[in-house]
C-alpha cells in the first residue's frame, strides 16, 4: 500500500472518529437536559406538589376549628399544627422555586405568620372575634391554590423541555447513521478508486 493510499484511510478514518465524537458530546448534553428534567419534575414539582397539598390539610383543620369555634382544638392541637405546617415550609423552602412561586410562596409565609398572630388573639379574647382569621385563612388558600397551580405548569414546561431534547437526540442519532452510511461510502470509493 502506498504512502497515498495510507494518507486516504487515515483522513476517512479520522472523519469518522471526529463524526463520532461531535454527535456523542452533543447526545451526552441532550441526555442530560432530559435527566435534569425528570429530576425537577420529581424533586421540585410532585414533591412540591405533595407539600402544598399537606399544608392544605392542614389550614384546613384549622379553618373547621375556627368555624366551630372548636376551644379543644385551639387550647392543644393549634400549636401543633402550626408546628407541622413550618416544617412542611421548610421542606418546600428546599425544592427549586420559580420566580413567580417564590413570590407567591413569601405571601403565603407572611399570611402564615399573621394567621399564627390572629390565632393568639383570638384564644386571648376568649374565642370572641374569628372574622380577621376567616379572612387570612381565604389568602392563604389562595396562595396555596396558586402553588399548585404553578407546580402543574412547571412540570408541564419541564415535561416540554425533556421531550424536546430527546427529539433532538433522536434527529441527531437518524442524522448520525445517514452521515456514517455517506462516510463509508465515501472511503469505500476513495480506497478502491484507481486513477488511470
Amino acid at each position: 500500500m502506498e504512502f497515498y493510499s495510507k494518507v486516504k484511510w487515515v483522513l476517512g478514518i479520522l472523519m469518522v472518529f471526529i463524526l463520532i465524537v461531535a454527535t456523542n458530546l452533543i447526545d451526552r448534553n441532550n441526555f442530560k437536559r432530559v435527566n435534569e428534567s425528570v429530576v425537577a419534575i420529581y424533586e421540585d414539582r410532585l414533591i412540591a406538589s405533595n407539600l402544598v397539598f399537606e399544608m392544605f390539610k392542614l389550614v384546613n383543620k384549622k379553618e373547621v376549628a375556627l368555624k366551630l369555634t372548636d376551644t379543644l382544638f385551639f387550647n392543644q392541637e393549634n400549636e401543633i399544627v402550626n408546628t407541622n405546617i413550618n416544617n412542611l415550609v421548610l421542606r418546600f423552602e428546599l425544592t427549586k422555586l420559580t420566580p413567580d412561586e417564590h413570590v407567591v410562596f413569601d405571601d403565603f409565609k407572611n399570611n402564615f405568620e399573621t394567621l399564627k398572630s390572629l390565632d393568639n388573639n383570638f384564644i386571648s379574647s376568649n374565642f370572641k372575634n374569628k372574622i380577621n382569621q376567616e379572612n387570612m385563612i381565604t389568602h392563604i388558600n389562595k396562595n396555596l391554590d396558586d402553588l399548585s397551580k404553578i407546580q402543574l405548569t412547571e412540570g408541564k414546561r419541564q415535561m416540554s423541555i425533556g421531550k424536546k431534547a430527546l427529539s433532538s437526540v433522536e434527529f441527531l442519532t437518524q442524522l448520525e447513521i445517514c452521515l456514517l452510511i455517506l462516510l463509508a461510502i465515501t472511503i469505500q470509493i476513495i480506497v478502491m478508486y484507481k486513477p488511470k
